[in-house]
């Protein structure tokens, strides 16, 4: 044997001995393409890595608004990523729990309600829109066609079934006793002269009666569900913006992060111009930006 083959064996010798001398497996270098952890799509300039996702809960499907709050934190490498629920007391116990990082489905009369009920540790983080709330019929074409008797479908959450009362007694229909403030319920109801009958239901559902019923009072989320706006509605409520206004509608945050420098860079992009033309873009009308006011 050569000289220079002899040397060559021994360098590979002293080599494998040096690869299993620690713990007695060998080593081997990894295939640089196969060890590459695998990458997820990111925005081009950043990684996944980098971006914040905040989750957001909501009820319905209409949240198309979402898609201009996101363009605009883009720039921020924050996400929102909506989550859907299919009843509105779901969301605030998600919240509450630590499921969610915010929701964005209530106004501020359903959210106290709701605090004062399961004593839930969720603030207010800021105003987003108005839904007026309306009464549709496939029957009647306005609220003074109401005869003796008939039933009319309400959203069974005292908040909004309270909102219905109040609507229907600025229409001269019935009169409910002013001490219940805003949240009317049946039992407040002090002259009913048609005896109207109320059918309770979850809000989610008052659409589907349209047929059994005189006349059903719909939210804004469902009712664009099912592509109705006000003009399609017999009777709408009249709505004043203002910071007292207990339907403003809002995002929600646990109480301790109310100074969570994301959730209030999501808050900035919700409230501002782009998106407020955005709704008004998409809703036409079911929905109004409350923070312009």
């Amino acid at each position: 044997m050569k000289k220079k083959n002899i040397i060559a064996l021994a360098l590979s010798v002293a080599l494998t001995l040096a690869l299993t001398a620690c713990g007695g497996e060998t080593v081997t270098t990894p295939d640089p393409e196969v060890s590459k952890p695998a990458q997820e799509t990111a925005p081009v300039g950043t990684t996944a890595a980098e971006i914040t996702v905040v989750t957001v809960g909501v009820v319905g499907a209409n949240n198309d608004q979402w898609i201009t709050v996101n363009e605009l934190l883009a720039k921020e490498n924050i996400e929102v990523k909506i989550v859907e629920f299919g009843e509105y007391k779901l969301p605030n116990d998600a919240l509450n729990a630590g499921e969610i990082d915010l929701n964005a489905f209530q106004h501020k009369a359903y959210l106290n309600k709701e605090i004062a009920d399961f004593g839930y540790d969720v603030a207010v983080l800021g105003d987003t829109i108005i839904a007026p709330l309306s009464l549709y019929s496939e029957k009647i074409q306005a609220v003074s066609e109401l005869k003796e008797g008939d039933k009319i479908a309400v959203p069974s959450d005292p908040t909004n079934e309270g909102r219905c009362f109040k609507i229907l007694e600025a229409q001269g229909v019935l009169k409910v006793d002013p001490a219940a403030g805003y949240m009317p319920e049946i039992k407040d109801i002090t002259e009913n002269p048609l005896n109207l009958e109320f059918v309770e239901v979850e809000a989610a559902n008052t659409y589907s009666l349209l047929p059994d019923v005189a006349a059903a009072f719909i939210n804004g989320a469902h009712a664009s569900d099912h592509d109705l706006t006000p003009d399609d509605a017999i009777c709408t409520e009249t709505v004043e913006p203002g910071s007292d206004n207990p339907y403003i509608n809002i995002i929600a945050c646990r109480t301790a992060d109310l100074e969570n420098e994301t959730y209030l860079k999501v808050l900035a992009a919700y409230q501002s111009a782009e998106t407020a033309q955005a709704i008004e873009d998409i809703y036409k009308g079911l929905y109004i930006p409350a923070f312009q006011y």
